[in-house]
């Protein structure tokens, strides 16, 4: 017999998951979705399933900033292993080459970190959800091809040794947007010449949120007992993912021109760039950009005005 459809709500914020080992980005999306019976649901960009840590989700009209997170610096605490290198650069491949850990100290690996700092070109793997004519390459190594790849240049902005303990190595990494951690864990083993892979990784931050706020899934189905608007408690609001962008306020008749899609003239505006918007009473419109001639363009407007 079919359960009956469970309803939908339009609620509107955003969750920190810790997203738990051995569990797709996706279907932990689908578990909070489900959890608050909200209408819609992204994330903001994908952990590998046996990846842990910082999965922001977003539901509702938060779902219209996902695309910024998305864009946002990232940081990882990555435990390397030294003298294996797998199939696809974390400890799920098999062996494809085993080679011995030597001479590798504490200040020749600084040295090769230290290389690895700043912009960088990065190949991406074949294991990963880069389409190519149509196709995501994972699905294409699952067959066993293999295609050619084009580099593409990512921010290294900090990697501090937290620890080295034989072949075993601790790091966190502070990057742009679009950096394959796997990748830059083989390519670390190689300049060691001894190989290596990502034997545990965890996100620890995603733009302006780090993971002192994060939820593991069962505190949220925990809470989930306790009734929707316990859970509804919990959620951070949609402005929050832009807590470093400068705020526009807008008298009423601005707001209002604004909410139509017109853009209009503020005062005391940042010269350029994007900007949240609120009106007076400091509810959330959206996002905007700055004009040259001193108004602001509507981009990214909600449906539910966030009080």
């Amino acid at each position: 017999m079919n359960r009956p459809r469970q309803p939908r709500r339009d609620v509107h914020g955003i969750i920190l998951l810790d997203k738990p080992y051995g569990v797709s980005s996706n279907s932990a999306l689908q578990r909070v979705k489900r959890l608050f019976q909200a209408r819609k649901a992204g994330h903001t960009g994908s952990l590998d399933p046996l990846a842990t840590g910082l999965l922001p989700v977003c539901l509702g009209d938060a779902t219209k900033m996902s695309g910024f997170l998305l864009d946002a610096d990232k940081s990882y605490r990555v435990r390397i292993k030294l003298g294996i290198k797998t199939t696809t650069g974390d400890a799920e491949g098999a062996a494809v080459a085993v080679r011995p850990v030597a001479g590798v100290d504490g200040p020749r690996l600084l040295r090769v970190l230290a290389d690895f700092t700043g912009q960088i070109e990065q190949v991406p793997p074949m294991h990963s959800a880069i389409k190519q004519n149509g196709q995501p390459l994972y699905k294409l190594a699952h067959q066993g091809i293999v295609v050619e790849r084009q580099s593409r240049s990512v921010t290294i902005h900090k990697i501090s040794l937290l620890q080295l303990d034989g072949d075993l190595v601790e790091v966190e990494v502070d990057c742009s947007k679009g950096t394959y951690i796997r990748v830059l864990a083989e390519d670390i083993g190689e300049a060691l010449g001894c190989g290596a892979h990502v034997a545990e990784l965890r996100r620890t931050r995603a733009g302006p949120f780090d993971g002192a706020q994060m939820l593991p899934l069962d505190a949220l189905e925990e809470r989930a007992k306790e009734g929707l608007s316990c859970l509804d408690g919990l959620l951070l609001p949609m402005d929050s993912a832009l807590a470093h962008w400068p705020d526009v306020l807008l008298p009423d008749d601005a707001a209002y021109f604004l909410r139509q899609g017109q853009a209009v003239r503020v005062s005391q505006a940042p010269l350029g760039g994007w900007v949240k918007l609120y009106t007076r009473q400091r509810r959330f419109l959206g996002v905007g950009c700055m004009l040259e001639d001193g108004r602001v363009a509507p981009k990214r407007l909600v449906s539910c005005i966030d009080g």
